[in-house]
């Protein structure tokens, strides 16, 4: 019975105050890399960081290449000084029309190693 009563109680604690919409059910993304893809096969690192610049101070960015021929894999990396940047280049170019393609920006996550 005392047990039952401490469990009950601690779980009482532990929900009071939470919502269904919880910050541990839906992670925020706190990052200041954005993913970027559905580029064209010609867009370099420099048209990808004029297209960008305007919501901040970039730190750096990256077009994948195929390591062969050197042409672009089509997706590539912007990475802002500031979060906020970051999250205002995410939505402001998000679908956008870039080298005549719509591209795809979301925030980049850390790949498992």
């Amino acid at each position: 019975m005392r047990i039952n009563t401490a469990l009950t109680n601690a779980a009482t604690l532990l929900f009071k105050n939470s919502s269904p919409f919880s910050p541990f059910q839906f992670p925020r993304h706190s990052s200041t890399n954005l993913f970027v893809a559905g580029l064209s096969y010609d867009t370099n690192e420099t048209v990808l960081r004029d297209a960008f610049e305007q919501y901040g101070q970039i730190i750096e960015v990256k077009v994948i290449c195929d390591h062969v021929t050197g042409k672009s894999k089509g997706y590539g990396f912007v990475r802002f000084v500031a979060e906020t940047s970051a999250a205002t280049g995410r939505k402001e170019m998000h679908k956008k029309i870039l080298d005549g393609r719509r591209i795809r920006v979301c925030h980049a996550h850390k790949q498992a190693s």
